[in-house]
């Protein structure tokens, strides 16, 4: 049972830096996956085929601009609105809720992401691992489309029920003194730690989807070597790197991804047990930083998005230099 916790106060200064630090994460945040999202979109105004692994990161990065307009509102949460005597208000319940829903969702897009690239680089020898490769090649789009369903339906449920419980709750204040009404917090506390671990139970088969993808890419990719180091071919093998390519990808988003839930699930006994608002706020910040990395990594290996970031690079720099002989030619 999950128990009522004491007046949290944090000082003006860790305030502060806790704003600053936020306001730097979710600008990064927002750079980042706009970008990813605008390149893509760009591609789909000039009519130009969106490949199955854009189609994936561009979906990916919708959800993470989602993601850091959560964790962006809970950390104004955390710095403004909290009451001290109900840290854990009917607000911020919802926006970690509504943060494990998305998060959800985005694991789904990761696990369509490698299960693409399963199905493109790994050459199975089985009968069944082929048809079953081909299929998830030539149905992707439905991969997708199935976890934003799963996911939106995931939302409903756990909105729904909570909202419902938490509504009748409010209703009995009215009929209760001020000690019955503290008392019955604590059903609203377990109420929303039962919601929770839910959606937490939920990402399990998903998180081991993509982590036996992934190890089957690791396994392939030995496998790959063995073969090269028998043929004596050179570094520039094509399958070589459509591998590594792949795991630079994948790895980095399970490794963040487990600290980044790990971040959440001790955001909430140091919040409701603890009595840590300090740790948090650290929690929150890793929370947002771990995306935002993810997002980085995604561009640096994917050479569509290289190609734009370089694009761009020149743009700025030949727009300075206009600039800079406009100038010249003005004190002349």
């Amino acid at each position: 049972m999950l128990t009522l916790s004491p007046v949290i106060t944090v000082s003006y200064g860790v305030k502060s830096a806790f704003l600053v630090l936020s306001i730097l994460e979710f600008s990064l945040g927002i750079l980042v996956n706009s970008f990813i999202v605008l390149v893509n979109l760009w591609d789909v105004v000039r009519r130009q085929p969106l490949s199955h692994c854009n189609l994936v990161l561009l979906c990916l990065s919708l959800t993470r601009l989602f993601l850091h307009g959560l964790l962006f509102l809970e950390a104004i949460q955390l710095i403004y609105f909290q009451k001290m005597k109900d840290p854990l208000t009917l607000s911020y319940q919802t926006i970690i809720l509504l943060w494990m829903i998305v998060e959800q969702a985005s694991l789904w897009l990761a696990t369509c992401l490698s299960l693409l690239y399963c199905s493109k680089i790994i050459r199975f020898s089985h009968i069944c691992l082929v048809h079953l490769a081909r299929w998830v090649s030539q149905r992707m789009g439905q991969l997708v489309l199935g976890a934003v369903f799963s996911s939106a339906v995931c939302t409903v449920f756990c909105l729904g029920c909570y909202f419902n419980q938490t509504g009748f709750l409010d209703n009995s204040v009215f009929f209760l003194n001020g000690s019955a009404e503290q008392a019955l917090q604590v059903p609203k506390l377990n109420l929303f730690f039962h919601s929770f671990l839910y959606c937490s139970l939920n990402t399990v088969p998903t998180f081991l989807t993509l982590l036996g993808s992934s190890g089957l890419l690791i396994v392939s990719l030995g496998r790959h070597l063995k073969t090269m180091r028998a043929s004596s071919r050179g570094a520039g093998d094509p399958s070589l790197e459509a591998h590594i390519r792949a795991l630079k990808s994948l790895v980095p988003f399970l490794c963040l991804y487990i600290v980044s839930f790990g971040a959440a699930l001790l955001s909430l006994p140091l919040l409701l047990l603890w009595h840590k608002k300090v740790g948090v706020m650290v929690c929150v910040g890793v929370m947002a930083a771990c995306p935002s990395g993810h997002a980085i990594i995604l561009i640096t290996g994917n050479p569509k998005l290289r190609r734009a970031v370089r694009s761009l690079l020149v743009w700025a720099q030949s727009i300075r230099k206009v600039r800079v002989e406009s100038r010249k030619s003005v004190l002349c």
